[in-house]
This record gives structure tokens, sequence and C-alpha cells, in this order.
């Protein structure tokens, strides 16, 4: 295996032929491919490595697109031109209709990529021609993967907490920045995953942008994470919150949960995972909503009640965020403390997305959000939790916790989901890399003046 080391911030080949000539090897495959796939292509799509110089894009001045600003606005179509074909033939065409050159994580590949059901190929392609344009006068960094790949190294890695949406996102970062990164564990050799596997993203040491790149110190390429996915579906462990819930009971011996299954972490976990010394991460990327519902917090569960006792979660959910939020932050400020010379960290969260009801029977994007029929799940109350956490968090106690209310242009997409289901979202239908565009811009462009 091809040997590096990082010397003064910049990668260094170890000094011996057979290593070097591997390097070499490697590096020329790769931009061979990449070249390759440029010239039987030739169309970008708005996903793919750019032609123009590297990172190219400047930082630009603060406060030009709050995220409220950003969730208003439109979907606008982009046809494909004329020399990609406008029929679906094979699975591998759901890349090329998103103008990605690949995907580094493979798990559950296809399904990710809304490709695994032949029965619903005549989406393609215009499930994937479709991209999000803000109202004036939002002015959002343009999306630049090769831009957001050097942020990823030399400003610090996205830790994504979440549940299976987030693992979605994180399977949409793997094709955005392929082929400059890696992705574990490999599904493909070992397919009897568990969910609570960390999935990580590792820059690639073959990729030709790596000799651009200013690395941190400590930076290790096989041990340094650009991005990770840990499963948490209701972002406290179940010990936490049941003792949370018998307190406010007051009943030491009351039951929360139900039979339904889930995973989950303490914030101790994730926190220290995040915020530990030497740790690259330096935005925390947050999500939870979906499995708040009567069924697995089984002891609110009352079919007498409105919604089977669905305020009653609500009520729950907002002394729980509200105890997250004053660890989480309690936690930031400690880290700071103890290692003054760490980067500002951040945490964003993402407000939480509901499913489209009969949503493979629309082939367009909504002009406007349609009202719920039959109100599955907790998708009706959704924006209600949205509106709870974003409550909380507009309080000044929490200044390194950021509410980002950006749910709006996927409210308006029911035609991009994956083909088993209406909740999960499918890659490369601009819902996913619309908040990575917007995570990247805000962190870089909202948050990163006020603290330099």
């Amino acid at each position: 295996m091809t040997q590096f080391k990082i010397r003064n911030g910049w990668l260094w080949k170890l000094s011996h032929r057979s290593s070097l000539f591997r390097t070499l090897a490697l590096g020329a495959a790769c931009t061979f491919c990449i070249l390759l796939y440029t010239s039987v292509f030739g169309w970008r799509g708005p996903f793919q490595f750019s032609d123009t110089p590297f990172f190219s894009s400047p930082y630009h001045r603060r406060g030009i697109c709050t995220p409220e600003q950003y969730a208003h606005g439109r979907w606008v179509y982009n046809p494909p031109p004329p020399s990609l074909e406008n029929v679906m033939t094979e699975e591998k065409d759901a890349l090329d209709f998103a103008g990605f050159a690949g995907c580094a994580s493979s798990r559950e590949f296809y399904w990710h990529l809304g490709a695994d059901n032949k029965e619903m190929w005549s989406r393609f392609p215009n499930a994937t021609a479709w991209s999000w344009e803000p109202e004036e006068p939002c002015q959002v960094r343009p999306l630049e993967p090769q831009s957001l790949l050097r942020d990823l190294v030399e400003q610090g890695g996205w830790l994504l907490i979440g549940d299976s949406i987030t693992e979605g996102h994180f399977f949409s970062l793997s094709c955005l920045l392929y082929p400059h990164v890696l992705a574990t564990p490999n599904y493909t050799a070992n397919p009897h995953f568990d969910r609570a596997w960390p999935q990580h993203l590792y820059l690639n040491p073959s990729s030709p942008l790596v000799r651009k790149l200013r690395f941190p110190r400590n930076f290790d390429l096989e041990t340094t994470p650009l991005v990770t996915f840990r499963r948490v579906d209701v972002l406290m462990s179940g010990d936490e919150l049941t003792t949370l819930h018998r307190t406010l009971k007051g009943d030491p011996t009351a039951r929360l949960f139900g039979d339904e299954q889930y995973w989950t972490l303490s914030p101790e976990e994730y926190m220290n995972i995040f915020a530990r010394p030497g740790s690259h991460y330096g935005t925390l990327v947050i999500n939870t909503g979906g499995h708040w519902t009567t069924t697995l917090f089984s002891a609110f569960r009352n079919e007498s009640k409105p919604g089977n006792g669905i305020d009653d979660v609500l009520e729950f959910f907002g002394h729980a965020m509200r105890m997250w939020a004053g660890d989480v932050q309690r936690r930031l400020d400690d880290a700071r403390r103890r290692d003054t010379r760490a980067p500002c960290r951040q945490v964003v969260v993402r407000a939480y997305l509901p499913g489209h009801e009969d949503c493979h029977n629309f082939r367009a994007p909504w002009e406007e959000v349609q009202h719920f029929v039959w109100n599955w799940y907790n998708w009706g109350n959704i924006w209600q939790f949205n509106e709870i956490f974003q409550n909380i968090l507009n309080s000044t106690a929490y200044p390194d916790i950021h509410y980002l209310a950006i749910d709006h242009p996927a409210r308006l997409r029911p035609d991009a989901h994956v083909a088993s289901d209406c909740l999960h979202i499918m890659t490369g239908a601009g819902v996913m890399e619309g908040w990575t565009h917007y995570i990247w811009h805000y962190i870089t462009n909202e948050i990163m003046p006020r603290i330099r």
C-alpha cells in the first residue's frame, strides 16, 4: 500500500522507488478515469467537478442569505443536453442523469439513487433535472465540490447525526465528492450491516486534488475522516429519555418506550467524537423528528386523543430538546476552554422533513405545499416538532447551535423519493444536494466571518 506523510501541512510520499511508482500509477489511473468520463459524456451536471481553477470561489460577505431567505424560491427545470439519452435502460444511467461520476458509498447503492425498481425508471431523467433557485436578494455561494472538499480538509469535517434520512444525506455527499473520497465500511464485502455502524468518507490519496491541499496538523489520510455519519434517531440515549420522563411524571418506574426498534446514542458519546482534543470535525449536523411517534414513545399513546396522543409527545419533545441543547452547548464551552487553539466548532440543526402521500403519482415539483389527506405516521405534526426545536434554539443561551429552517424546498418535491417509499429522498434529485449546498454556504459565509 502506498504510504504518505504530511510535512508542514503538505502531502509527501515516503521516498522509496516502488512506493513512488505505485503512487504515480494510481494517480495517473485516477486522472485518466476522470478525463475519460468527461470525454465520453461531455456534459457536466450540476454536481460534477468543474474545469475552473481549483478552489476559485472566495468567501463572500456575511449576511447574504439567511435560512429563511434560502427557503423561499422555486424549482427550475434544467433539461439534460441532447447528447444524453432521455430513456433509462439500466440502473447506472441514474448516475449519468444526475451528473455524478459515481458514488463512494456502497450501501444500498441503487436504492439510494432511486433506480432499483425498473417500473419506476420512467421518472428519469426528469427527476434529476431540477435545481433550487432562491428568491432575490439571496445570494448563495456556488456549489463547487472541489471547494467543499478543500473546506472539509482545511476548515474541518462534518459529523452527521440523525436517522435514515441523514444516512441518505451521507450517501449523497459520497456521490458529490466522488472520486476524490473513499467510503467505509464496504457493504459489498459485508452486506450484513448494522445500522449502528459508523460510516466515513476519507480523502482518496490517489486524487489529483491532494497535492493542492493544505493539511492541518495531525491530519492523517488513513484515519482522519472528512465526513462521518452515526445513526441517532432521537438525539439522546434511551436511558436519558426514560429518566427525563420519570422525573417529569414523578414515577420512578414509568415506562417510556414501546417495542419498536430504534438506534440512538447519548450526546456524551457523539460530542466526545466531535469535540475531543485533536478531533478534525468542525461542524456537527443534527436532524431529528421522524421517530418521535406514539408508537415508539408508547407511554403517550392514547387512542381517545387526537393523533393518538401526539400532543403529549410534542410536549415531551420540547423538554428533551431543551435538555439536549443545554448539554451540547455546555460541552462545546468546555471543549473550547480545554483547547483554546482548536477551531471554533459549530452545530447546525436542519429542519426535519415529512414524506409525501402518494408520492409516486407525481412527476414534477409542486408550486405550493399540499395538505395531508391521511396524515401517515407523524408527518402532519413535523412542522410542530420543527417549530418547537427552532423556538428553543432562538435563545441566546445556545450561541453555537444554529437552526436551519430549510425544509420548504423539499416539501415541494413529491417526485424526489426513492422507489420503495414516500419518505426517503433520492440521491441526485437536488434535495439533499441542496442541503449540502446551503449548510456549506451557511458555515463558511454566515458563521465564519463572525468568528474570524
